[in-house]
C-alpha cells in the first residue's frame, strides 16, 4: 500500500476570525478521509504561537488555550521541497515532513498572503490561492480595482485612510455625504466575517462606523447600498479551469448579514438554489469565474453578488479566497447541492493543491 498523504491542517490565527477558523478546521478534521490522509494539526493561538499536534488538538476543542506547557512548533526547511514540523517537549522531538498544508485561516495573518508566502519559501504544496491571489482577495480595495479592470459591475465605493479620518474628520464626512446618500455600509478593508461592519443611516452613525472600522484596519471602505437586491453567493473550485457551483441566496435575519447573523443568531436563511431566473443563474456563475481569475485565485473561493429584484441586474460584492468551511457554511453547501459532497470536496481541494504545486515546480529558478 502506498504511504498516506500527510496533510497539515493549519488553523486559528491572530485575526478577529480566529473562532471561525477553529470551527472550520474542526469540521475538516472530522470529515477528511483517514484511509487516504494522515492528518497533522498545527494551531496558531491568538498571540501568534504555533502549536504542534497535541496542543493544537486542545486549541481545536477550545478557542482559548492557557498554560505554560504548550509545545512550540519549529518549522524547518530541509531543502528538498518539504516542510518539517518539529514539536519539541519533555526531552522528545517529533519531526514530521508535510506533503500539503490546508491553511484554514480567515482574515489577516493567514488569508492575506502572509502564510502563503511562508509556505512558498518552504516549497510546500498548500490549498487555496497563492500570495498574490490571497493578498488581492483579502484587500477589498485592490480586489475592487481588479474587478473594475475586468469590467465587472459593482456598487459605488470610496476608501478612507485611518490617519486622514483621524486628522480631518469633518472634511472626510463632508466628502462622503456629498458622494453618497444614506444609508451606507462601512467596513474594514482587510477583514472578513462582517467584523467591524456598520450600516450607517445618518451622520452620527457614519462617524461611529468610521471610528469602529478604523480599530480593525488602516483602510476603511464606504459603500453605497444595493437597493432591493437579493444577496447571492457562488462557490468556485479549480485552478486554471475553475468551475462555478449553482448559486445560493442569503436572507439575513438582521438588518444585514452581520457577524451575529452569520455565527451567533439562528435567524438567517440559506436558500439553495437562489430564487433567480435561469439567465441570472448563468450570469452570476460566469461572473464568479471572472472574479476568481481577476484576482489570481486558486483552489477555492466564494464570490458574493447583489441581484436586483426589479430587473435582475447583477453587481459583484466581494470575493473570499478562504471561505468558512463547516458543513453548514455556504461554500461546502453550494458544492454539495451541485453534486460534490463535503468529504469529496476536501479531497478535490488537496488534489488541486498538489497539482498546482507540481506545476509551479516546473518554473526555472536559476539560469
Amino acid at each position: 500500500m502506498p504511504d498516506k498523504i500527510r496533510v497539515a491542517v493549519l488553523f486559528g490565527g491572530r485575526s478577529c476570525e480566529h473562532e471561525v477558523s477553529v470551527v472550520s478546521a474542526r469540521s475538516v478534521v472530522e470529515a477528511i478521509d483517514r484511509e487516504k490522509y494522515e492528518v497533522l494539526l498545527v494551531g496558531i493561538d491568538k498571540e501568534g504561537r504555533w502549536l504542534s499536534s497535541g496542543e493544537a488538538q486542545g486549541l481545536l476543542r477550545s478557542p482559548v488555550v492557557q498554560g505554560d506547557d504548550l509545545l512550540p512548533v519549529v518549522l524547518d526547511y530541509p531543502g528538498n521541497g518539504q516542510l518539517v514540523i518539529d514539536g519539541k517537549g519533555s526531552g522528545q522531538s517529533r519531526r514530521q515532513a508535510i506533503d500539503v498544508v490546508f491553511p484554514i485561516l480567515h482574515g489577516p495573518y493567514g488569508e492575506d498572503g502572509t502564510v502563503q508566502g511562508l509556505l512558498e519559501l518552504a516549497g510546500v504544496a498548500y490549498v487555496g490561492a497563492g500570495v498574490v491571489g490571497s493578498a488581492v482577495g483579502m484587500d477589498k480595495e485592490l480586489s475592487r480595482r481588479a474587478f473594475a479592470a475586468e469590467g465587472l459591475p459593482q456598487v459605488e465605493y470610496a476608501v478612507v485612510r485611518r490617519r486622514r479620518w483621524e486628522r480631518e474628520p469633518a472634511a472626510v464626512q463632508a466628502e462622503l455625504e456629498a458622494r453618497f446618500s444614506y444609508p451606507v455600509f462601512i467596513k474594514p478593508v482587510n477583514l472578513g466575517s462582517s467584523v467591524g461592519v456598520v450600516k450607517a443611516h445618518d451622520a452620527a452613525e457614519l462617524r461611529a462606523g468610521l471610528s469602529l472600522a478604523a480599530e480593525f484596519d488602516y483602510k476603511i471602505m464606504v459603500e453605497a447600498e444595493a437597493v432591493d437586491c437579493r444577496e447571492v453567493e457562488v462557490a468556485v473550485l479549480g485552478n486554471e479551469d475553475p468551475e462555478a457551483s449553482i448559486p445560493g441566496e442569503i436572507v439575513p435575519g438582521n438588518e444585514f448579514y452581520d457577524y451575529d447573523a452569520k455565527y451567533v443568531d439562528d435567524n438567517s436563511q440559506l436558500i439553495i438554489p437562489a430564487r433567480i431566473s435561469p439567465a441570472a443563474v448563468e450570469r452570476v456563475r460566469r461572473l464568479a469565474v471572472q472574479a476568481f481569475r481577476s484576482v489570481e485565485a486558486a483552489g477555492l473561493s466564494r464570490v458574493d453578488f447583489f441581484v436586483s429584484r426589479r430587473d435582475e441586474s447583477v453587481l459583484v460584492n466581494e470575493i473570499n479566497t478562504m471561505p468558512g468551511f463547516t458543513p453548514i457554511s455556504m461554500y461546502p453547501k453550494l458544492w454539495e447541492a451541485t453534486g460534490v459532497p463535503y468529504r469529496e470536496l476536501i479531497d478535490r481541494l488537496i488534489t488541486l493543491a498538489l497539482e498546482r504545486h507540481a506545476d509551479r515546480q516546473r518554473t526555472r529558478a536559476s539560469l
